[in-house]
């Protein structure tokens, strides 16, 4: 049942998935269902940047139709049992820096795939990080940023964790001028191309099969 939803989030019919979340959820459709479709479809629109059949314009429709139906679907899930979570997560896109549409995939995803992720937003300062990760005990800092000056907020963000203690805290980061080079750099742990890469990378921190 959830097919024409897939075909209408991979095609980037805004309107049309709306409807069809709409009319899923009112047929009790597994709210977890409706989210596995818009993770098959973002796979495929994420294969499609990559082949640069997409552009950034799809990308962020595609990041505003996701945002839309995972608005939608999270009342649904409000239920669900807390202890099925992997792990928490505190991510954002680092002070400086104000891109969300690569950050909001990213979170979308996690979240479809058992994690519970704090989005701190974009812009946001080290400190931030450092409460939030005190305030959740969170095992997992992502860190987003698409351009080079966000480099020197990266390795000041994982600096204060460290500082403050948090030594077994795992930190990815991703974002256009992240590569294995700069992940070193900076003091990350990991690093991912895409959001597919952030979820294989948490998994195999939680110790889950990816």
């Amino acid at each position: 049942m959830t097919n024409k939803l897939f075909n209408a989030i991979k095609g980037l019919n805004r309107d049309e998935a709306f409807k069809i979340t709409e009319e899923l959820l009112g047929k009790q459709v597994n709210p977890e269902e409706i989210l596995a479709a818009g993770k098959d479809a973002m796979q495929i629109i994420g294969e499609r940047f990559e082949l640069g059949e997409y552009f950034l314009p799809e990308l962020m429709v595609s990041g505003d139709i996701l945002a839309g139906v995972a608005k939608r679907v999270k009342p649904y899930l409000q239920g669900s049992d807390d202890a099925k979570k992997h792990g928490k997560v505190v991510f954002g896109t680092v002070a400086g820096d104000i891109h969300d549409i690569a950050k909001d995939i990213v979170v979308f995803m996690l979240e479809v795939n058992g994690f519970e992720v704090i989005d701190l937003g974009v812009d946001v300062p080290v400190e931030e990080f450092v409460n939030a990760v005190r305030k959740h005990e969170a095992e997992i800092v992502g860190l987003s940023g698409f351009l080079t000056l966000a480099l020197e907020p990266m390795r000041q963000t994982i600096d204060a964790l460290r500082t403050a203690g948090f030594t077994d805290v795992k930190v990815m980061v991703g974002g256009g001028p992240i590569n294995d080079s700069v992940c070193k750099d900076v003091g990350a742990d990991a690093w991912g191309e895409n959001a597919m890469d952030a979820v294989t990378i948490a998994k195999d921190w939680a110790g889950i099969a990816a």
